[in-house]
């Protein structure tokens, strides 16, 4: 086959060998199925994980097997892919989509691109001794890694395009259930949420002949969160003056957290525990907005090229300071530095000038502060009532951009005296995408063994790195500093 590593030779000494071991699997399988046929009808109860195990796995219906999940690529990597070593590719499906007002998220599973040597072993030893399925294979392959895809929701018949090119809506190419010439099946569904799940739904039906399966936004979106903060090592992450940190989260501390997902608005979410959360704020400017706006005022014609406008951006010359009121002077009674933003878009109301005559760089930069200081203040006054200093910044509005996510942590540290702490996570986007993904098998994250799934970063001292882009912010500690004085 075109792609796979050159068959081993098996000398006389590995097809005995291996006889046994095929032996030793078909009694092993053997068994299983008796226990599966004993224990029918039993209910829910019997499928709970047993001891030490950190996901039951039946063996009529494949789940996710997240023992040793790792993050593949190094820590600057954006939306890295997840790598599921002990994977069987034989899972229930392979695809999830989250379609927002502004963007379509994919989480999609795919095995690993060579078999293994032990994997083309057995493949030729039951192929010498007469065990086949025709052209299919009759055992899974083990590993596997989650990819993540997104595109512009305005742009859908491109992502049709993309699952059809992979057959994800039929398992994926690599599948060992997938046959070229195979008829569409009438019954097959794929996760999804967001309120595109809703609106597209007849379209993905007659491009792809699937069928949606909706899930709950709010519930995927905390179903995801908790799978990375539980399941990924050095998933979340703080970035204050351009410098990145991942922490270690205590997993008997990791609850309550308020969950901020910026997409097209925000949604503010308590978060108590495994499905049990409370959405309790949110605005209306998020995501949409920037876009909306920026798209207005610099004609931009995507979001990525408007958030690159900010990073050459200068704010000072549209957007009204405290010194411009004082003189060039700090407000020091009640703590404001001459450099703080007294009125977004200020100046434009008292300078001579028209929307041509200001950069569309120094425009982004200042539409992307107005935002991100506005969510960051909201989020953490959201904190204060429910009396949580953990906050977690996700979704597509971020999008690894260092200055907004320093603008969302100094909005925080400066409203909260330096006792709430503004954290991000790599996969910030997805989470929605992920929680439906995980949905099919509907398992809980309270049976994940959290000692067993663990990324490839070494332990101890945390990473720091990362460039910031736009003016500085200067020194928090100082301006902090100034607060604690009123």
């Amino acid at each position: 086959m075109a792609g796979l590593r050159e068959d081993p030779v098996l000398g006389i000494n590995d097809i005995k060998r291996d006889e046994k071991e095929l032996e030793a699997e078909t009694e092993t399988e053997a068994k299983a199925k008796a226990e599966d046929k004993a224990h029918q009808g039993q209910g829910e109860r019997d499928m709970a994980p047993p001891a030490g195990s950190s996901i039951h796995r039946s063996g009529s219906r494949p789940q996710l097997d997240l023992s040793k999940a790792a993050i593949q690529g190094n820590s600057e990597d954006r939306d890295p892919t997840i790598l599921l070593p002990n994977q069987s590719d034989d899972i229930s499906s392979h695809l999830a989509l989250d379609i927002g007002g502004s963007l379509i998220k994919l989480v999609y599973f795919s095995r690993h691109e060579n078999y293994s040597i032990d994997d083309e072993r057995k493949k030729n030893v039951k192929e010498r001794l007469g065990i086949s399925n025709g052209n299919r294979r009759s055992y899974p392959i083990l590993g596997g890694r989650l990819h993540f895809v997104k595109f512009e929701t305005h742009k859908i018949n491109e992502c049709l395009d993309f699952i059809y090119s992979k057959q994800l809506h039929r398992g994926g190419i690599d599948s060992h259930s997938w046959l070229p010439d195979a008829p569409a099946n009438e019954t097959s569904v794929i996760k999804a949420t967001g309120g595109g799940a809703y609106k597209y739904a007849d379209l993905i039906k007659q491009r792809l002949g699937v069928t949606l399966d909706k899930e709950d936004e709010m519930d995927c979106l905390v179903a995801g969160a908790n799978f990375l903060l539980k399941a990924i090592r050095h998933e979340a992450f703080t970035h204050m003056e351009g410098q990145k940190k991942f922490v270690q989260i205590d997993q008997n501390e990791l609850f309550p957290y308020l969950l901020v997902n910026i997409g097209s608005g925000v949604s503010m979410i308590k978060v108590d525990g495994d499905g049990k959360f409370q959405r309790v704020s949110g605005t209306n400017v998020g995501g949409g907005t920037y876009w909306g706006l920026g798209r207005l005022l610099t004609k931009c014609k995507s979001f990525d090229e408007l958030l690159e406008l900010s990073q050459r951006g200068d704010n000072r010359t549209i957007d009204m300071l405290v010194g411009d009121i004082y003189g060039g002077m700090d407000y020091s009674k009640i703590g404001l530095s001459a450099s703080t933003i007294a009125s977004s878009f200020g100046k434009a109301i008292s300078e001579n000038k028209e929307l041509e005559d200001y950069r569309p760089e120094d425009i982004s930069l200042s539409l992307l502060r107005m935002i991100s200081y506005n969510i960051g203040q909201i989020s953490y006054l959201n904190a204060l009532r429910f009396g949580m200093k953990r906050i977690f910044f996700g979704g597509f509005f971020i999008r690894g951009h260092a200055y907004t996510m320093d603008t969302i942590s100094f909005a925080v540290q400066f409203w909260s005296q330096g006792q709430a702490q503004a954290m991000f996570l790599r996969h910030e986007g997805f989470l929605g995408s992920l929680g439906a993904f995980m949905s099919y098998e509907k398992h809980g994250l309270d049976d994940l063994m959290v000692h067993q799934l663990v990324e490839r970063f070494p332990m101890g001292a945390p990473y720091t790195g990362g460039k910031i882009h736009g003016p500085p912010l200067g020194d928090l500690n100082e301006k902090a500093s100034k607060i604690r004085k009123i």
